[in-house]
């Protein structure tokens, strides 16, 4: 009847569990079209839902679509194929990376770099693909004898590097809200143009972003002479960035 198959279907939209849900009975196969659910669901909320469900469902089936990775949230639908490496988003100007799992573009680092993770807040060392807790090729490192010294070595160079790191982030944020300070400031009437100092600020967001993953860069840099021109590159954008 009409109205078990309306409760059907409504439970399968709300348990996101409606794109491949087929008839009831057992011993029948057959999957409900989207002509045949709309004509039985009344709730247009409902409906909206199993719209959004079909959307969902269709970018995920499809190897060059791919949702924007901003993390304070865009719905913006992105073609992978064409879009290089630092394309913003024409909606909310979030710069992806497409060829890993981590949410932005981060140049100069490279994407092996950014396997390794460390939480900001107890600084747990892990694998962003796996998430099984960071350790380095030999499986008894840090139990070694012969290298506990080179241990306490790298242990003091990453939490210097991640420090770094850490700075740069902060103060991209605080960029960003300084941006959206003045952005409420310049929309207020009779106050002059303050397009100059948004600008300022967007080149001093992108200038944090781009220090943040020079210091992964550089830690995972083994090559002694060109790490002296990074450095070099590095402290000379980070005295004009701080000027800035």
């Amino acid at each position: 009847s009409q109205p078990c198959w309306n409760e059907y279907l409504t439970t399968r939209i709300e348990q996101n569990m409606v794109v491949n849900c087929t008839c009831p009975i057992s011993e029948c196969h057959a999957q409900p079209t989207t002509a045949f659910i709309c004509s039985i669901v009344s709730s247009e909320e409902i409906i909206a839902k199993y719209e959004k469900a079909l959307l969902r469902g269709y970018v995920e089936c499809c190897s060059n679509l791919t949702w924007c990775t901003n993390p304070q949230g865009c719905d913006q639908i992105l073609l992978k194929d064409g879009l290089g490496y630092g394309a913003a988003c024409s909606k909310c100007s979030w710069i992806s990376c497409f060829n890993c799992n981590f949410p932005e573009a981060h140049y100069p680092a490279s994407c092996s770099h950014m396997s390794h993770m460390t939480c900001a807040k107890c600084n747990h060392g892990f694998c962003w693909r796996c998430l099984k807790p960071w350790r380095p090729t030999h499986k008894d490192y840090y139990n070694c004898s012969a290298m506990v010294s080179k241990a306490a070595w790298q242990k003091k160079r990453f939490q210097d590097y991640n420090e770094r790191c850490t700075f740069h982030h902060h103060a991209r944020e605080f960029a960003r809200s300084l941006r959206n300070r003045v952005s409420s400031i310049s929309a207020m009437p009779k106050i002059r143009t303050l397009t100059f100092v948004l600008d300022a600020c967007k080149v001093l967001e992108q200038a944090r972003k781009v220090l943040a993953y020079s210091c992964v860069y550089s830690y995972y840099n083994q090559d002694a002479e060109s790490m002296d021109v990074v450095e070099q590159q590095t402290e000379s954008l980070e005295l004009c960035t701080n000027a800035l």
